[in-house]
Formats: C-alpha cells, structure tokens, sequence
C-alpha cells in the first residue's frame, strides 16, 4: 500500500473519531437522564424544617434550601435544554429521604440534610450551603443549661437525625440515663416540650429558632448548651452521578460567586418570613469563609 493511501486512510479514522467524540459526550446517564426521559426532576421537601424547606398557608414548600434547589433547577434546564421542565415536589421525613433518594423517587433532597461521611456511603451531596450544630430547646423555666442538666429526665428526638446520635451517644458515655422520646419530625418534638411531655429537645440550633419563632408563646423558650455537634448542610442527590453533581455544583458555584447567595440567605434568616417572623440569625463568619472556598471557577 502506497504511503499517500495510508495517509488518507489514517487522516479518515482521524476525523471519524473526532466525528464521535460530540457524540459520545452528549449521551446522558443517571439522573440527568431520567429526567430528560420522563421531562420531569422531583424535589425531596420536608413541612416542618424552617426556614429551610417548609409548607406555607397555602401548602407549598418554600425556604432557603427550597429557592437553592430551584437554582440547580435552572441549570439543570440549561444543560438539558428544557426550558419548560417540569418541577414535582415530594415529601420526605428524615427517616424517609435516603430510601426515596436511592430507589429513584426523588431526584434531590431539598431540606436541612447533614453531610456526613456514614451518609456518604449511600448518597451524595452538593457543597455546603449552611453550618449547625446541636444544641437543646427547653422552657424558661425547667432551669436547663446545659447536657449535663438532663441527668434522669425525659427528651425528645427526631428519628433520623444526627442529633438523635449525638445526644444519645452523650447520655451513654456520661451516664446520664436520660430517657428518650421519638417523633416523626421537628413539629411533633416540639410541641412534646411545648406539652411538657419532654424537659429538651436535641436539634441544631437554627431550626429550633424558625420552631421557636412560629410558637404560640416564643417567649417562653430558650435555645440552651454549648454545640454538641457539628452538621454542615448540603443539598443530597443520588452517588456516583458525576454528571448531575457537576450540574449541581455549578449552580451553587454561581452563586457564591457573583453573590447571590448572600441575598438569598438573608432573604431567610434576616428579613421576615412570609408568615410574619424573623429568624435573626446573621450568617456566621465560618458559613462566609465557606462559601468563598466553594465559588469554584468555571
């Protein structure tokens, strides 16, 4: 074979292979795909988790994660070219949300998640998008400062939760032998202290201030102890998707950069919320340096 018929045959597999590459890179897989197909992307909300995700009076979900969500929801258009995608919500409890995650329910969880390495064997997560930790709500007047205050007395937990862990884990080690209570989500905990049916309930500290804040009697609460945890937030979506985390990431990269972010959070923990309440919870100096690590470039 002559070398000018080699070169057109070699110059031909050269640009059939450059004709496949768009090809190949445009296929879609994942939860990128199962929404092209079904031309809808459902959002795992939780009712109760304010000022996070939340149901309003007329019974829809909103909330700081809620308008997040909304923002990987736009980016997810754009990348799919649907403009007219359809948005589904689904509710979810914390003893719900990683079975409803992996089996294909929901597409993203749109709550007050923690990110932690034990959940991230079975999910993933989106950067962090707020910073906690678990602390106790009691009445004024119980006298309850502290952990160590709980010595014999009851608390309520919600199933599910990292600070269900935690508070248990401190009552062993401690030997405290508090006795613990369940519930199905931060309302029903609440209102068991509200009832006098628990002396504390263990949660972190920004959602019992949004549960404090839609009390009949705010001023009878206080959120006490030092920080028995540490919980940094993030938006959860299915393992092992690159592709839809990349998507993900991208929206939220966005806005910490231009600083959207900053006006969003202040929409929900600084100004009042559509019910009339204030949070009053300035983004603390941690949650600041956070997001200027996580505004990634494009």
């Amino acid at each position: 074979m002559k070398f000018s018929t080699l070169s057109k045959l070699a110059a031909g597999l050269l640009a059939s292979t450059f004709l496949t590459v768009p090809v190949i890179a445009q296929e879609l897989v994942g939860t990128l795909k199962k929404i092209k197909d079904s031309g809808v992307i459902t959002l795992g909300v939780r009712e109760t988790s304010i000022p996070f995700s939340y149901l309003d009076d007329k019974q829809q979900p909103i909330g700081y994660s809620i308008d997040l969500c909304m923002a990987i929801v736009e980016e997810v258009k754009k990348e799919l070219m649907m403009p007219t995608l359809m948005v589904k919500t689904n509710p979810v409890t914390s003893q719900t949300r990683i079975p409803l995650m992996s089996n294909g329910t929901i597409d993203m969880e749109c709550g007050s998640t923690t990110n932690n390495l034990t959940r991230q064997k079975q999910v993933a997560f989106a950067p962090v998008t707020f910073v906690t930790g678990t602390k106790l709500v009691v009445k004024k007047t119980s006298k309850i400062k502290s952990y160590k205050d709980l010595k014999g007395k009851t608390v309520v937990v919600t199933q599910g939760t990292t600070n269900e862990r935690t508070i248990k884990a401190l009552s062993d080690t401690e030997n405290l032998n508090i006795k613990f209570l369940n519930a199905k989500d931060h309302a029903e905990s609440f209102l068991t202290v509200e009832s006098g049916r628990a002396a504390a309930f263990a949660m972190d500290d920004v959602l019992l201030y949004g549960l404090i804040a839609k009390a009949k009697k705010p001023k009878d609460f206080d959120v006490v102890g030092d920080y028995l945890s540490y919980d940094p937030y993030g938006i959860m979506f299915r393992k092992n998707d690159a592709d839809f985390a990349i998507v993900a990431n991208r929206a939220l990269a966005n806005l910490m950069r231009s600083g959207e972010i900053n006006k969003i959070y202040d929409k929900w923990f600084i100004g009042k919320l559509p019910s009339g309440e204030t949070i009053g919870m300035p983004m603390s100096p941690l949650l600041k340096v956070g997001f200027q690590l996580q505004a990634l470039p494009e």
